[in-house]
């Protein structure tokens, strides 16, 4: 449990810097063993215990991203927070990269629940959850799980396990389509054990065909 990662220290979000927080990096590790990497936003001139939040989402997004504004904004309204990347995500630690699980993930956001509830600057009595789109459903597992969690908040929350069981919009929901797709993703363990590499399964569309809808591209070029 003491992985050590490479942070980058210099700003590098998608969103400016707040002049009311105090930004810093932080780390910490889940039961799994895995390390990792959070952001840390408190309020300027904040005194005494504070109530804390840790945000993670979108789905295979990073911290730099919607997770860290979110944070900030939360920061900036009273809040120590924390924005981390999942396991085998951005700086966070864990191999193979760019891997998922409903277990280790809901995890990642207990272990953040372990680590807020150790600081001498957190009310541990006051600690809540923000889990955007694809974490939405994520901070649901964590709540229903974690008593320590005293609120949670899912935005724009997205049932990834139904996704990936029915389909968007319920398109292959029935058991002839899930059994297709278990097929598939059989096989394709086959041929990801012959390279010695995982192909990477859905995700941002690359390229971007030229006949995309506008959101399709919006979501191209901020992932």
């Amino acid at each position: 449990m003491n992985e050590q990662l490479t942070l980058t220290q210099e700003w590098d979000k998608t969103f400016p810097k707040s002049e009311k927080v105090n930004h810093s990096k932080v780390t910490f590790h889940n039961r799994y063993g895995i390390t990792l990497a959070a952001d840390m936003y408190v309020p300027k001139g904040a005194v005494g215990q504070l109530p804390a939040i840790a945000v993670c989402g979108p789905f295979g997004a990073i911290k730099e991203q919607a997770a860290g504004l979110y944070a900030q904004t939360m920061a900036e309204r009273g809040f120590l927070t924390i924005a981390f990347d999942p396991s085998y995500t951005g700086e966070s630690g864990g191999t193979p990269r760019y891997m998922a699980s409903p277990d280790i993930n809901t995890e990642d956001f207990m272990a953040a629940v372990d680590f807020l509830s150790v600081q001498d600057s957190v009310d541990p009595e006051k600690i809540g959850i923000i889990g955007i789109c694809g974490w939405g459903g994520i901070a649901l597992n964590a709540a229903a799980l974690d008593t320590r969690i005293k609120a949670t908040v899912a935005s724009t929350m997205y049932d990834m396990t139904r996704v990936n069981a029915n389909g968007y919009f319920d398109s292959e929901d029935s058991e002839e389509a899930r059994y297709e797709k278990r097929k598939t993703l059989c096989a394709q363990r086959i041929v990801d054990y012959k390279s010695g590499t995982y192909a990477l399964g859905g995700g941002v569309v690359d390229p971007l065909p030229e006949d995309a809808p506008f959101f399709v591209k919006d979501y191209y070029y901020y992932y």
